[in-house]
């Protein structure tokens, strides 16, 4: 079970490196959902499952798809923003 609890603490430290260094904003979404399930599983461990069960719910679920959403408007007012000096 102690492999188990090091990978994991290994995990969440690369996730959360690289969710600061990757530029692609996409992935860096999705980097930090995994950070969050694996903090969720974590929370777990501890005998903690109202806090896991909050951190699924919030950081992996909610947090995620507002970012997404985030995301996908950014690229349309982007795209919006081309159309509009290509027209000038």
């Amino acid at each position: 079970m102690e492999v188990f609890k090091d990978i994991l603490l290994l995990f969440l430290i690369v996730c959360a490196i690289s969710a600061s260094l990757i530029r692609n904003p996409l992935l860096s979404v999705i980097v930090f959902m995994s950070y969050s399930l694996i903090m969720s599983i974590i929370w777990f461990l501890l005998e903690s499952p109202d806090l896991a069960i909050t951190e699924a719910a919030v950081g992996a679920g909610v947090s995620s798809i507002l970012f997404f959403v985030t995301l996908r408007k950014l690229k349309a007012l982007s795209e919006g923003g081309d159309h509009e000096q290509d027209s000038r």
